[in-house]
């Protein structure tokens, strides 16, 4: 498995971060789901799928099961991104729904509903309505994926979704500051690249 670094989740969307499974965080791209075991990561640290239920499909997957599934959340991603961009920067109308075929197709597969549970680990003792999925299959992992992008398309305002300014950099994010005026996806990182890149230039520029 290769050494990957943790996944980046800085785009207060889960569904923005999906996109960002594959990113340039420092030099070198990095793509958290370029195969099964990386996918299987993602979710856990995603925390979109149960830790036991990523290792009871892990232990049950047959060879290359995974690795498959990882193919097809890499095609849903690219496809996903395309859409994002093109809409990117403007309010999200009800004409985009005729794009929305191959989210709409994933979410008819899900087999949730809800069940009553006891609280646990509350203050008070009680019952609550929780959501179930079953996890049938590998191909079942990319239920919650398509379920945190409809959730984006459906609540996030597109006007403030933008791509981060730094140079190379890929990463998209919702921008939910007062003033929409968040430019980097991670300040420390492309902020302050571009900032030490103005004050080389401010300085040849007095030479």
């Amino acid at each position: 498995m290769p050494n990957r670094p943790p996944a980046m989740f800085i785009a207060d969307s889960l569904g923005l971060d999906f996109l960002n499974s594959i990113a340039t965080p420092v030099d070198t791209p990095v793509d958290w789901i370029d195969d099964g075991a990386g996918l299987i990561d993602w979710l856990g640290q995603a925390k979109l799928v149960p830790s036991d239920e990523l290792d009871a499909m892990r232990a049950r997957a047959l060879p290359g099961e995974l690795d498959k599934v990882a193919d097809q959340a890499r095609a849903l991603r690219e496809w996903f991104r395309g859409f994002v961009r093109k809409h990117a920067g403007r309010p999200l109308t009800a004409k985009a729904l005729q794009e929305l075929g191959p989210l709409n197709s994933l979410l008819e597969r899900d087999e949730a509903f809800r069940q009553i549970v006891s609280r646990h680990g509350e203050s008070s003792d009680g019952l609550a309505l929780q959501k179930i999925r079953r996890w049938r299959s590998p191909e079942s992992l990319l239920l919650p994926v398509g379920e945190a992008m409809a959730k984006f398309v459906c609540e996030e305002d597109f006007s403030g979704v933008k791509a981060c300014e730094g140079h190379n950099c890929t990463m998209l994010f919702a921008d939910h500051t007062r003033r929409r005026a968040r430019r980097w996806c991670i300040m420390a990182v492309c902020g302050n690249r571009a900032k030490q890149a103005a004050h080389r230039n401010r300085l040849k520029s007095r030479q």
